[in-house]
């Protein structure tokens, strides 16, 4: 699964993306063209779950909320401990992606196996290590699939967004 068209956009905190996906989902963006990267959980005194119930993916703790309603839009979502990334959080064809890459056990030059999963959908290796970088400091990293029109369409809406940051 190879997708050539892709932006990617990188926010400081989860309710600057969450914004961002509001905005894309206002301007009836198709969610599923859509994948976001982050931390599961920042550092708490109380537990922080993940659990599916059904059809759906229930949360608590912290930024629990957040991710819950995420899944709830962005299909497939996974939930994945990497060494020297922590608790990582994902949604959309990147998931699947890296699903693909962690199976298939494909690493591209030194790359982990989420940047590997990021060359799989079309950015490139460079690109890849500035993400999971963004990553490793809490940020949260958007990507947009698509079309040119489509790619074209979600910047546009996304100029709206506080915080953005076309990477």
């Amino acid at each position: 699964m190879k997708l050539e068209n892709s932006s990617v956009y990188v926010f400081n905190v989860h309710l600057e993306a969450q914004a961002a996906i509001l905005l894309l989902s206002d301007a009836a963006f198709d969610m599923q063209q859509l994948s976001l990267i982050g931390k599961g959980y920042h550092s708490e005194k109380t537990p922080v779950g993940f659990y599916a119930t059904g059809d759906r993916i229930k949360t608590w703790g912290g930024i629990g909320a957040f991710w819950g309603g995420i899944w709830g839009v962005l299909q497939p979502p996974a939930l994945i401990f990497f060494p020297g990334l922590g608790l990582i959080a994902l949604a959309g064809p990147v998931a699947s992606a890296l699903v693909g890459a962690l199976d298939s056990a494909v690493m591209v030059g030194g790359l982990s196996a989420l940047g590997g999963a990021m060359t799989r959908i079309g950015i490139s290796p460079t690109h890849a290590i500035k993400y999971e970088t963004a990553l490793m400091a809490d940020k949260y990293v958007l990507i947009v699939h698509g079309s040119v029109d489509d790619v074209a369409k979600a910047r546009a809406v996304l100029t709206l967004t506080p915080g953005w940051q076309n990477a």
